[in-house]
């Protein structure tokens, strides 16, 4: 029997700003629809989600801001950069997104979009609590006194 064809998969795209806005609570996995154009131009890594979030419409939930720029190569049949985008989730993970989500005033973000094993493209959500200017005045601190120490433990073991 043949081996499976090993995929060359582009790095995950992160959400940096995501971790330095917000505070997050929980993670998990979701899978998104997409049209042909669109999985191509992510296999490019021509795709930004530092605007994306997610909200729930009905007893669904959508990506809206994430945008995937228009596959070169592609013919008039392009997709719309800026569309909203269904994601993928079992009945009882979205009622309990749409519950903390309304109960407590939390934001869903995506924290990663990237590649799996199998090939599907998946989007990490992330619960997240809004960060006041204070905490992350007190984020930079922790990650600067950080830094100062394992300069200076790094200084101690050459000498």
């Amino acid at each position: 029997m043949a081996e499976p064809k090993k995929r060359n998969n582009p790095q995950p795209l992160v959400n940096k700003r995501a971790r330095h806005n917000y505070e997050v609570l929980e993670t998990l996995e979701a899978g998104i629809v997409l049209v042909g154009t669109e999985v191509k131009s992510l296999r490019e890594g021509q795709a930004d989600i530092a605007d994306a979030f997610a909200i729930p419409k009905g007893n669904e939930i959508y990506l809206l801001n994430l945008r995937i720029q228009p596959y070169r190569n592609a013919t008039y049949f392009n997709h719309e950069e800026a569309r909203s985008r269904k994601l993928l989730l079992k009945k009882e993970e979205i009622t309990k997104l749409m519950s903390k989500v309304h109960e407590k005033r939390l934001t869903l973000v995506p924290l990663k979009l990237y590649f799996n094993a199998r090939g599907k493209i998946k989007v990490e959500l992330g619960l997240c609590r809004g960060k006041k200017n204070v905490d992350k005045r007190e984020d930079e601190r922790k990650k600067q006194d950080q830094r100062e120490m394992d300069r200076a433990l790094k200084y101690r073991e050459r000498s």
